[in-house]
């Protein structure tokens, strides 16, 4: 049973430090440090920029994974529970926390996609230098139809429950 947990708990790892590696490589790649401290002129402190990244992904993932003691001390957690009532009901600090979250997360979306846009540009120039020039059309569509076939198999057939 023990090695079974350890098993586990190594595989966890690895898996979210792969994820991890692959959601930084996304924001070095499309530049998003940099054009934030570009943006701010705040270049010197752009390992703060880093460090802020890193803290806020560890807290989002830590908060995601184990319970949130403050939505659990509410007096509305029982009604949540049983499938009424809502975050409003509960207590002050967890709805503040919650609109906070919203906002942060509401802006490093919108920079990621902005940062993400601009990159896009750089496409068309990189598949005329590949030779590329039949059939981009076709790979994005491809690409977007995957995701769509993704993301409807993760929604309607299930895969987000939890196995039981």
């Amino acid at each position: 049973m023990f090695l079974r947990k350890l098993l586990l708990a190594v595989i966890g790892t690895s898996g979210g430090l792969l994820v991890s590696g692959g959601v930084f490589t996304v924001l070095i790649s499309v530049g998003l440090v940099p054009r934030f401290a570009g943006r701010t002129h705040t270049g010197k402190r752009i390992f703060l920029y880093e460090e802020m990244i890193v803290l806020g992904t560890l807290a989002g993932n830590l908060i995601s994974v184990f319970a949130f003691p403050l939505l659990e001390d509410s007096p509305a957690a029982p009604a949540r529970a049983a499938g009424g009532g809502s975050i409003a009901a509960g207590n002050g600090a967890a709805f503040g926390l919650l609109i906070l979250t919203g906002f942060f997360a509401g802006v490093f979306v919108g920079c990621l996609a902005l940062a993400i846009a601009e990159m896009l540009n750089s496409i068309p120039i990189f598949a005329r230098r590949i030779g590329f020039r039949h059939g981009l059309g076709l790979a994005v569509l491809s690409v977007a139809l995957g995701k769509l076939t993704g993301s409807l198999l993760y929604f309607f057939a299930g895969f987000f429950a939890a196995a039981g």
